[in-house]
């Protein structure tokens, strides 16, 4: 039955996360009503994720002016610069490739896909995997029996000179067969998630934040992250912890030396609060990025709280709790979805183990904003 406005219904058992049912005017939410987006933007800060089904035939057009109708202020360029992005020296490269007509939609997934697609060229696309950035990788038994990870819990940001985009979309053009189920597996607590092959896993900053004791809290609402420069080319000879939370820090060090990295400029390197405030509800959000963190530095004073090594350590403890099995929401996606998120409300991370000859293919689109997040007090 289709309504005459659009409809919110919250995902059931789960912390976060909303089914959107679109109006009768319309199945492009770019072309929302006011009324309606207002609608739509409100349940985006509130459930952090939201779900649009039947979606195939939204185009990069859409879906980019989407993104910029969430955030007026945002630069009209992708949420990265493209030349960085793409370096071979960024662990960031092989994830995807921009829709020619409208590079701030990138193309993600699986797989070899021939000529035509929205202008393109064959062109092939890499799953990103645990095994080319963990450094504590499955057995070939246990791929074998359907384990996999989280492969990198993040933010969608450049981290350098641009600011985090507030919103990110993602649509489900060809994905694997929603009955093909692996385990994420938990290293630290012998725990596990049953997910869809190829679930993207959501956890809410909301639930980081309030599930810090009253001192952890109080340490948060006061630190400012300080990121690396260009920090996917900084970490791009590292591994990631078995969790994907952040990077093991090694001896001697394998992070790129600040001389060997692009220019760059100090007042370009982000330092961003390690809580964000909700405009819409006012609640606090736990957001970093922890593979990028470089120092912890109290926002009061400025003096620098935690180098490097014990910065990681520091923030890992802080979100461990957020990604357990009972917070995670881990979407099982179905061709044609549409899914919105709250960059600014979650972080994030691809799942799942796929063969080179799989094919999954997706169009992601997040945009720098015109300012960085705050905490409000």
């Amino acid at each position: 039955m289709t309504m005459d406005i659009l409809t919110v219904t919250p995902l059931e058992g789960q912390k976060l996360g909303a089914k959107i049912t679109m109006p009768s005017y319309t199945n492009d939410p770019s072309k929302l009503k006011d009324e309606d987006f207002n609608t739509l933007k409100k349940a985006l800060l509130t459930h952090s994720v939201l779900i649009v089904p039947n979606q195939e035939e939204l185009t990069p057009e859409s879906q980019h002016a989407l993104n910029i109708r969430f955030d007026p202020s945002s630069a009209k360029n992708y949420g990265h610069k493209e030349e960085l992005f793409h370096s071979s020296k960024s662990i960031l490269a092989k994830d995807g490739k921009c829709v020619p007509r409208r590079p701030e939609v990138m193309m993600v997934g699986n797989g070899t896909f021939e000529a035509g697609h929205e202008g393109m060229k064959e062109f092939n696309l890499e799953h990103p995997s645990h095994k080319t950035f963990h450094k504590k990788l499955l057995t070939e038994e246990e791929l074998a029996q359907g384990l996999t990870k989280f492969y990198r819990w993040h933010i969608d940001a450049a981290l350098y000179e641009l600011s985090p985009p507030v919103v990110t979309t993602l649509l489900g053009l060809i994905v694997p067969p929603s009955d093909e189920r692996q385990k994420i597996i938990y290293e630290d607590t012998n725990e596990s998630i049953d997910i869809a092959k190829g679930a993207t896993a959501f956890a809410s900053g909301k639930v980081a934040f309030d599930l810090l004791s009253d001192e952890e809290k109080e340490f948060a609402l006061n630190t400012t992250v300080v990121y690396a420069p260009h920090p996917y080319i900084y970490i791009n000879d590292c591994k990631a912890t078995s969790d994907g939370l952040t990077i093991v820090s090694e001896e001697p060090g394998k992070e790129a030396a600040f001389e060997s990295l692009p220019e760059w400029e100090e007042s370009k390197v982000k330092k961003l609060p390690l809580v964000w405030t909700n405009p819409e509800t006012g609640n606090h959000h736990l957001q970093v990025h922890g593979c990028c963190v470089y120092q912890l530095v109290d926002a009061r004073t400025g003096k620098t709280i935690a180098e490097l090594k014990e910065a990681r350590e520091t923030v890992h403890k802080m979100m461990r709790p957020a990604i357990g099995p009972d917070n995670v929401y881990c979407h099982p996606w179905t061709q044609g979805d549409l899914c919105i998120f709250h960059n600014r409300g979650v972080i994030h991370s691809v799942t799942g183990e796929l063969d080179p000859e799989e094919k999954r293919l997706m169009h992601q689109c997040n945009i720098a904003s015109g300012s960085d997040p705050v905490v409000a007090l």
